[in-house]
């Protein structure tokens, strides 16, 4: 992991430089750029392992960078954020972004979250020794990493995919959202209620699921969420 490459875009050259030497402190190889387009042609000659994006850029905002960033091979997004409307954040997440951070923010904390995307990635690469998963219609193959429902591919982000197949390995189990924090993304936030939230709409969304008890997803009102026990 501390070989990594991390790009970091900010038009800000302060914070930019900060978190260029905090991530330099930390073992990572850094890459900096100013504005959308400079992100774009750094991303595609050094395939960063990771990168950390900021939301408001001049000219190609940061939704934009990402979209431009996902369109030809997947790279995690950290994404940081001087607004704090939740509409914000699910725009991120909806264009391919892992995680976000909330302006102003503790470099210490970008460092967790940076290690703990770089920890998830490397699970991603293990091919899982578990069985595939079939519930009615719907088929997750986690070799492949792959969702089918009634024959057809779901489009599911890498994250998306984790929190999916967590729940679905444990039919019935109930998961507290601060678990499937630690499940999937790795640690703890404060805000990780909204987060975990915002993903599982969107996996509800693309699945059909209307959040009902004949979905595959149950919510459970104070609790979080549990998968479908087959019947």
């Amino acid at each position: 992991m501390s070989s990594s490459t991390i790009l970091v875009v900010d038009d800000e050259e302060a914070i930019a430089e900060a978190v260029r030497a905090r991530l330099l402190s930390e073992g990572f190889e850094v890459l900096v750029a100013g504005d959308g387009p400079e992100a774009i042609e750094l991303a595609r000659e050094h395939r960063p392992d990771l990168v950390v994006l900021d939301l408001m850029l001049p000219g190609m905002d940061g939704l934009e960078v990402c979209k431009a960033l996902q369109r030809n091979e997947w790279v995690p997004v950290l994404m940081l954020t001087a607004k704090t409307e939740e509409a914000d954040k699910i725009a991120g997440f909806a264009v391919g972004a892992d995680d976000y951070l909330t302006k102003p923010f503790s470099l210490r904390e970008l460092a967790v979250r940076v290690k703990a995307i770089l920890r998830r990635v490397e699970r991603i690469k293990e091919v899982p020794s578990s069985e595939p998963i079939e519930v009615g219609d719907l088929a997750l193959d986690g070799a492949r990493r792959r969702v089918t429902l009634v024959g057809e591919e779901v489009g599911l982000t890498p994250l998306e995919f984790d929190i999916l197949e967590t729940l679905a390995r444990e039919p019935g189990v109930v998961f507290t959202r601060d678990t499937l924090m630690d499940r999937v993304w790795g640690y703890r936030d404060y805000a990780g209620g909204r987060v975990v939230d915002s993903h599982v709409a969107r996996i509800r969304r693309k699945l059909g699921d209307d959040g009902t008890e004949a979905g595959f997803i149950r919510t459970v009102h104070g609790v979080g969420y549990s998968f479908r026990e087959e019947e």
